[in-house]
């Protein structure tokens, strides 16, 4: 506890507000505080396989590399097709966009200006952790539902990419890649702004390596099923009849082929264009989805871990032993340990479960 020179206890107390979010907080970090529950960001596994399967995932990028955007760029004057150019068209708008989102995002003064906006009077972003916990989500309102609707935008965009012949797979599934995790270190930087964290700091830019090398791993779970829908598009190009070898080679065709006929009338015949019409509402639907749940689980999991992280300096309390790491980076291993863990783990958290005996 903190102790005035009188004696008598000068513990900051919690709000109504912050001591109902540091309830919920607890009771979150004690349901994942499991070795089936546990933050993604926080296993050492999931760390070594996103540094293997990709050298782009183990690193924070701020914007989408120029190797990236050529491509699709030139590709935009390349397609001839009218139907075809709206999705090039799309991809390469949407990735100048990202850009400006992300220098949006990673400036600390425009949180400042928008704490302002909600009468917050602060000179530095710093000066947030001196104010409730209220004032602080209200810097973050309809942040989740924003980033879970620009996810969405990203991977229709992206998956709709994934079917021109010329920009191709690759390029699509390239940029969602980066595009993704250029909004992934934004959305956590602008989390840890709205807290008062310095998002520059290198602690806080481990943990949004963690975010980062998550995302990479979550989207490299739809690139087999949009290679096969881009595949699909290819083998259908200019046919007129089906074959066997023709639903041997896409199954995905084969699989649609089978679903019209059982929607359609009875014994209907089902063109292999008809088929193909559904392919770019199928690649749509898997980036639009994925990207999604992305990036909204990337803004709740940052504002949990923020507020958390908020609450636990400002009073003196010990983070959930969900989020301490011993110093091999590893998880603690007893899964009988209480919910808070020892503060020695965690270098900016000091005292014991409630406030620490002694602080000064």
């Amino acid at each position: 506890m903190f102790i005035s020179e009188d004696g008598v206890d000068a513990s900051p107390q919690m709000s109504p507000y912050e001591q109902k979010a540091w309830d919920a907080l607890h009771d979150h970090w004690d349901r994942r505080d499991n070795r089936r529950g546990i933050p993604n960001w926080a296993s050492t596994a999931l760390d070594r396989t996103g540094a293997a399967a990709s050298s782009a995932a183990g690193q924070v990028v701020r914007v989408v590399p120029e190797v990236v955007k050529k491509p699709i760029r030139q590709a935009s004057t390349a397609v001839t097709e009218a139907a075809l150019k709206p999705a090039i068209e799309s991809a390469a708008a949407l990735l100048e966009l990202v850009n400006d989102w992300a220098l949006e995002l990673n400036d600390p003064e425009a949180v400042v200006k928008l704490a302002r906006k909600r009468d917050i009077e602060i000179e530095h972003f710093t000066e947030l952790r001196a104010q409730d916990l209220k004032s602080c989500d209200r810097l973050l309102t309809t942040n989740t539902l924003l980033w879970r609707t620009a996810g969405a935008a990203e991977g229709a965009t992206m998956g709709a990419l994934a079917l021109v012949p010329i920009a191709g797979l690759p390029a699509a599934i390239t940029a969602d890649i980066i595009v993704i995790q250029v909004l992934s270190t934004a959305i956590a930087a602008r989390v840890a702004y709205s807290y008062g964290f310095d998002a520059k700091d290198p602690e806080e830019q481990e943990f949004i390596q963690r975010l980062v090398r998550r995302s990479f791993l979550a989207q490299a779970g739809k690139a087999a099923p949009l290679r096969e829908v881009s595949h699909a598009a290819q083998a259908v190009k200019g046919r007129v009849n089906w074959s066997a070898k023709l639903r041997a080679d896409n199954r995905l065709l084969a699989a649609l082929e089978k679903v019209m006929k059982h929607l359609g009338p009875s014994g209907a015949h089902v063109s292999v264009q008809s088929a193909a019409k559904f392919l770019p509402v199928i690649g749509i639907v898997i980036g639009a989805g994925v990207n999604s749940a992305v990036l909204g689980r990337v803004a709740e999991d940052a504002k949990r871990y923020c507020q958390t992280r908020f609450l636990s300096e400002k009073y003196g309390l010990l983070l959930p032993s969900a989020l301490v790491f011993d110093t091999e980076d590893e998880l603690l291993e007893d899964d009988s340990e209480a919910s808070f863990a020892s503060p020695s783990a965690w270098p900016h958290t000091t005292g014991s479960r409630g406030r620490s005996d002694d602080s000064n």
